[in-house]
């Protein structure tokens, strides 16, 4: 059985300033985005709950890039690519 691949994650400091200690970029092991997200809940538990939403999906004011694609939580990532999530700035 081959292990899920690890990719690099960057966060925003706005979810960072929830978690201490949370790195800015953390590498981490899954073949979806759901499977990062429970791979950084693993790490900083309520992280999920600050990403997802009750149906599960990702909150309206989440953004996940898998590469420079757009992403949902069933996006698989191949191994080495890089993910962002970007959380959404409102305004007039």
């Amino acid at each position: 059985m081959t292990a899920a691949p690890e990719v690099g994650v960057t966060l925003p400091a706005a979810l960072r300033a929830l978690f201490p200690g949370c790195p800015a970029r953390h590498l981490v092991r899954g073949g979806s985005v759901a499977a990062l997200v429970d791979a950084l809940d693993a790490a900083w538990p309520g992280m999920r709950a600050r990403l997802c939403d009750g149906r599960p999906a990702l909150r309206p004011h989440i953004a996940v890039y898998v590469g420079e694609e757009r992403a949902t939580l069933r996006t698989p990532v191949p191994d080495g690519v890089e993910v962002a999530i970007i959380t959404a700035i409102s305004g007039g």
